[in-house]
């Protein structure tokens, strides 16, 4: 009888071990694909405009450096506006609706960026474009409607890694475009627009016929397969078990905006974004000013960021992992420092193209562990909306920086003050790292007392994080 009740122990926890195999498989097989490609389109169009210069826009509009600032400038401005007002929505639309539409959209007014012969037509389809995007930090928390929490920074981490092969993709699509320089009338810089916008309108409309609304809703799981996703996400405190929790409200708004880890996180978003944006905007200008011609800087922009690309995804790995955060930001932080310390120290073009190697793979792994941090430490629903969304703007704040350090500020080929700026946040981001996991270890380990003493309930989810029961992610 023992022997019998054993085997069939031995069963469920088989088919437990293959029903969980079975739910992830499926949601990266159908999901992350498209968000990838979603991400990846979304950072092309809006950073293309670095290749497009180079390829000759500032001649072909009869533009000044500084009114290339400013349009640049006006992307992040109309991104800012857009981010927090998109993460509310996007629930009550649908993400199955929300995220493709805007895709077409920005997709749409970025290939006529190609076909604009005005300084003024720039800036409306800059505005546009960074107004469109703004709902592209929704894929964060479109993901955190189907993954838990410790497996959510790996699967953010591969539409993040993204960002980085736009760099590469772009480099490789920009060499290739060029030639087509005269073609129909248009310029090289035009066929950027036109060619990567059309690609961008074409996967919006792909993308409606395959994004879920929900986990209920996905036509690729069975009834089982979804209650078994409801349930880890309930259990992980991402879904609420009473749907009026999850409902809107603008005091938990207000909550994410009082709460110091969103507030500690969102400085290092800030820091970081001034360095993301800074080279995902100028590595072509940056490489060509290191005295090489336009079509080898495009193509030389593409090594440092299919390594960024890789070390953000083995960065991850091991962040959810070990379930370290903070310690991945601190360790992105000093290889920043090592490779903006490289750019200002030496003076030899080759030194400086290998310290992008650093500097651009040690900036982007830390945009997925900063998504995660933010995610996994913020509950309800709408303070974590919220609390994404203020990440995301933190972060395309710091692109308003970036696009004037780089684009008059600092003057290549040695762009000093931007870079001792850079090396000088990447110090600051590591060490508001730190900050915040002790004020998270505290807070655990008061929430800890609180649960041995008999202090709370264990029916406070409408506490959200502030629950003794939620245990923020270090």
């Amino acid at each position: 009888m023992a022997e019998k009740l054993t085997s069939q122990g031995d069963d469920t926890k088989n088919d437990n071990a293959i029903l969980e195999r079975t739910v992830w498989l499926k949601l990266d097989c159908w999901i992350i694909p498209v968000i990838t490609i979603f991400y990846l389109l979304s950072f092309l169009d809006r950073t293309n405009i670095g290749n497009a210069r180079i390829a000759g826009l500032q001649k072909n509009l009869n533009i000044t450096n500084k009114e290339y600032t400013i349009a640049l400038t006006l992307t992040y401005v109309a991104y800012v506006s857009s981010e927090l007002p998109s993460n509310l929505v996007l629930k009550r639309i649908g993400p199955n609706i929300f995220l493709p539409t805007i895709m077409i959209l920005w997709g749409l007014v970025a290939t006529l960026q190609g076909v604009v012969t005005s300084y003024h037509g720039l800036l409306a389809c800059r505005f546009f474009v960074g107004f469109l995007e703004g709902g592209v930090p929704g894929i964060v928390l479109y993901l955190s409607l189907f993954y838990p929490r410790q497996r959510l920074q790996t699967r953010i981490a591969l539409f993040f890694s993204a960002a980085s092969l736009s760099g590469a993709f772009s480099g490789i699509l920009a060499f290739g475009i060029i030639q087509l320089d005269g073609k129909r009338g248009h310029s090289s810089a035009a066929w950027i627009f036109i060619i990567e916008g059309s690609i961008t309108v074409a996967c919006g409309l792909v993308a409606f016929f395959i994004l879920p609304r929900s986990p209920t809703s996905a036509r690729f799981l069975n009834a089982q397969e979804k209650d078994y996703i409801a349930e880890k996400l309930k259990e992980d405190q991402v879904m609420s078990k009473d749907p009026d929790v999850d409902a809107f409200s603008w005091s938990e708004v207000g909550r994410a905006f009082a709460s110091p880890q969103v507030i500690m996180v969102g400085i290092i978003y800030f820091l970081n974004g001034v360095a993301l944006y800074g080279l995902a905007y100028f590595t072509p200008s940056i490489v060509q000013s290191l005295g090489y011609t336009a079509a080898a800087a495009q193509l030389m922009t593409v090594p440092p960021f299919a390594v960024s690309a890789l070390v953000t995804v083995a960065a991850a790995l091991i962040s959810d992992l070990y379930k370290c955060r903070g310690i991945v930001i601190i360790g992105g932080s000093v290889i920043c420092i090592a490779g903006f310390g490289l750019f200002l120290g030496s003076t030899d073009r080759h030194v400086q193209y290998g310290s992008l190697f650093l500097s651009i793979p040690g900036t982007y792994l830390i945009q997925p562990a900063l998504a995660a941090w933010n995610a996994n430490n913020s509950a309800p629903y709408i303070r974590r909306a919220t609390t994404m969304a203020l990440g995301f703007m933190m972060t395309n704040s710091g692109g308003i920086l970036a696009t004037w350090l780089f684009g008059d500020i600092s003057p290549p080929p040695r762009y000093e003050i931007a870079t001792k700026t850079l090396l000088i946040f990447s110090v600051l981001m590591g060490l508001f790292s730190a900050v915040n996991m002790w004020y998270l270890s505290a807070q655990n380990k008061g929430k800890a007392l609180a649960r041995r003493l008999a202090e709370c309930s264990a029916d406070s989810e409408k506490m959200g994080d502030h629950s003794p029961w939620f245990v923020y992610s270090m």
